[in-house]
């Protein structure tokens, strides 16, 4: 049996620009992007599957479409990682805001979450 994460981890859809990633990961972060899991142009609702699937924190600057998400997987009784919704800043204020966020809770603080930075 696997034990539980202590830190999220991260999946950001395509219109986070992947410096964000790459600022992140060089902080130590572990953080998947849509451009490096082959998604581009999937629609949201595969892409917030798929986060979930892989066990990622989402992180979008699309904040409409995903909390209209965040509320269908409530209603249904799905479950997700956690959804971020980031407004849009250069990728260093981003990558602070994630990693501010990221070390203040535990992965499970994130499941079923809907937060904005």
């Amino acid at each position: 049996m696997n034990a539980p994460r202590l830190f999220a981890q991260l999946y950001l859809d395509e219109d986070v620009p992947v410096q964000v990633a790459e600022i992140l990961r060089g902080h130590g972060y572990d953080v998947r992007t849509a451009l490096d899991e082959a998604m581009l142009g999937t629609t949201d609702a595969e892409q917030l599957t798929f986060a979930t699937q892989l066990g990622r924190v989402f992180v979008t600057h699309n904040r409409t479409d995903f909390e209209r998400l965040a509320v269908q997987y409530f209603k249904d009784g799905r479950t997700h990682e956690g959804i971020i919704c980031a407004v849009r800043r250069p990728p260093g204020e981003c990558a602070r805001r994630l990693r501010s966020l990221l070390n203040d809770r535990t992965a499970a603080d994130f499941e079923n979450q809907l937060l904005y930075i």
